[in-house]
């Protein structure tokens, strides 16, 4: 569970040229799209790490930003389950403005506690990048905070880099706050990763 005592601070992030590469599910699970229904998966999922402070204020959310665009969302929402068919995560390729067009946003990547530490992330996350490569084409963008490291590592390895000043929808760049906050929680390592891959 993200540790929410983390000052909150908007970090953005954006891949410009991704490298695919081969993806590797756990046995047991798959990749299945988006079907009727899976607002209240998706809201179940994103309740249960803390995202929102109930079932119904998730659906909502769900519902007021991605379900007035039906045929968008079985496109680019996935999910990750069990052989019983139980979502273990999720991910959407979604869009947002940046100067009046449209670019492409990685949205909401969230593993089930139960299910983290098994790569699920990762393997969503080059799932999604497969279909803005499909769809929209790149840069892709992500908005994120600090206590959402081990996410921002991940998405490093993927070919992100954090944005000194670069911006994206209606976010504003608070990397120098951002940078201060999470010195304080990672590793030198890991830290100075974070540094190298910072545009």
């Amino acid at each position: 569970m993200p540790d929410r005592t983390i000052p909150f601070y908007n970090i953005i992030l954006k891949c410009s040229d991704y490298k695919s590469a081969q993806i590797r599910l756990p046995e047991g699970f798959r990749f299945r799209k988006f079907q009727k229904g899976d607002e209240k998966t998706w809201a179940a999922l994103e309740w249960e790490i803390g995202d929102f402070a109930s079932l119904e204020e998730a659906e909502q959310y769900f519902l007021s930003v991605y379900c007035s665009h039906r045929e968008e969302i079985q496109k680019r929402c996935i999910f990750v389950v069990d052989e019983k068919d139980r979502a273990a995560g999720s991910c959407i390729a979604w869009r947002d403005e940046k100067n009046g067009r449209l670019v492409s946003s990685l949205h909401w990547l969230v593993v089930s506690p139960a299910c983290q530490g098994r790569k699920l992330g990762r393997a969503l996350c080059q799932k999604t990048m497969e279909i803005f490569q499909r769809m929209d084409g790149f840069p892709v963008y992500i908005h994120t905070q600090p206590w959402s490291y081990k996410a921002i590592l991940l998405y490093i390895q993927q070919g992100f880099q954090l944005q000194i000043t670069d911006t994206f929808s209606d976010y504003q760049n608070q990397y120098t706050q951002a940078m201060h906050t999470l010195k304080e929680i990672l590793t030198k390592e890991q830290y100075d990763i974070l540094t190298a891959h910072s545009v």
